[in-house]
Order: structure tokens, then C-alpha cells, then sequence
């Protein structure tokens, strides 16, 4: 249990960023699964677009911190790939 105020308050900051981060994940997860989900389909065109969507989504996640440079390069490389398969 933290004793000091300034662990306290940082119970308090952790919490309330781990809720931000994890709304900000969830909604770059949601635009990779667009992608994903045009794929599936054949739907060249939706997946394009889905993919310019999801590609500055990522790049904001990384601005963030909420995601590793290294991470979001693959999985936009990989989608990409993708994409241009179809």
C-alpha cells in the first residue's frame, strides 16, 4: 500500500492513463481489424482504404507510447503486404 502522497497520487495517475491507453489501443486495434476484415473479403478497394485510415492511427500510437515504433512498422508492413496481395 503506498504511504506517501506523492505514491498516492501516482495510484491515481496510473489508473486513470492505464484507462486512456487502453481506450487508444482498443481503437488502433479496431482500424487494423477493418483492414483485416476487407482482406477476408477480397475487397480490394475497402481494404485500401481501411489501410490509409489505420496507417496515421498507428503512427499516433506510437506518438503516444502506447505502442513500440518497432511494433506498429511490422504490423503496418504486414498489412500492407496484405493489401497489395489482393
Amino acid at each position: 500500500m503506498a504511504n506517501t502522497p506523492q505514491a498516492k497520487k501516482r495510484i491515481r495517475r496510473n489508473t486513470r492513463r492505464a484507462e486512456i491507453n487502453g481506450a487508444r489501443m482498443s481503437r488502433i486495434r479496431g482500424f487494423v481489424k477493418k483492414v483485416e476484415t476487407a482482406c477476408e473479403a477480397g475487397d480490394k478497394d475497402a481494404a485500401q482504404t481501411a489501410l490509409k485510415d489505420a496507417q496515421p492511427e498507428l503512427a499516433r500510437g506510437v506518438a503516444r507510447g502506447v505502442m513500440h515504433k518497432n511494433t506498429a512498422s511490422r504490423k503496418l508492413s504486414r498489412l500492407s503486404k496484405r493489401v497489395a496481395a489482393l
